[in-house]
């Protein structure tokens, strides 16, 4: 490995900072992104059912909120009416909406820097096949010092065609699968957006059918 990062030259280096930097980000998100971090089955039922005789107490509200991104925004529709018993429907709502934009930043978060460097990468790539090519024509300059009089200099060709190939590779080496999970984790996250939207508005329903008078 240490032979091909000397062959491919200097500009290898930017590429293997985005392929660190892209490899800590999906492990990141793959921990982040789990499900009982997010929507756990069985919360919104469990929130519904405690508040069936009216909106639980501080205690259990702050058991709630510190469970899930979900509980977190439930948790909200309860503050919401501890602290004005008489809020109206569009004040709840406008409330679990503001809740709801705040999980969404947490689960978006990252992604642009992913996509970043599944854009970044074929660039940095394709500066080092540019670089490898600048090498490449300076050998062609011929001192007369090469094997074939006024021929180049083989070494510094050979050098400039490693950098070139190297970096285009590992350009798209990190590029496509930074591509791929970048795709994935924005489907994932959209789903858990769709999850959370449609267990936010049953909830609502539900508080305004508790509330007291």
């Amino acid at each position: 490995m240490l032979s091909i990062i000397q062959a491919a030259g200097w500009p290898i280096w930017p590429l293997i900072v985005c392929s660190v930097l892209g490899l800590a980000l999906v492990i990141e998100r793959f921990v982040s992104l789990k499900a009982n971090k997010i929507v756990p089955a069985k919360l919104l039922d469990e929130a519904i059912m405690v508040s069936r005789n009216g909106i639980p107490g501080p205690d259990v509200v702050t058991q709630l909120e510190q469970n899930s991104l979900l509980g977190a925004v439930l948790a909200t529709g309860f503050r919401t009416f501890n602290a004005n018993p008489k809020a109206t429907p569009e004040d709840l709502r406008a409330n679990l909406e503001g809740a709801g934009r705040q999980a969404a930043a947490k689960l978006q978060r990252y992604l642009g820097a992913l996509a970043t460097i599944a854009s970044a990468a074929p660039l940095l790539g394709l500066l080092g096949t540019v670089i490898g090519m600048i090498e490449i024509f300076g050998s062609q300059a011929g001192d007369g010092m090469g094997i074939v009089p006024g021929g180049g200099n083989p070494a510094q060709l050979a050098h400039g065609i490693s950098i070139a190939l190297y970096n285009t590779a590992f350009g798209l080496i990190i590029a496509i699968p930074a591509l791929i999970f970048w795709r994935y984790f924005r489907a994932r996250v959209d789903e858990y957006l769709l999850a959370m939207e449609v267990s936010t508005e049953r909830f609502a329903r539900h508080l305004l059918s508790v509330r007291k008078p």
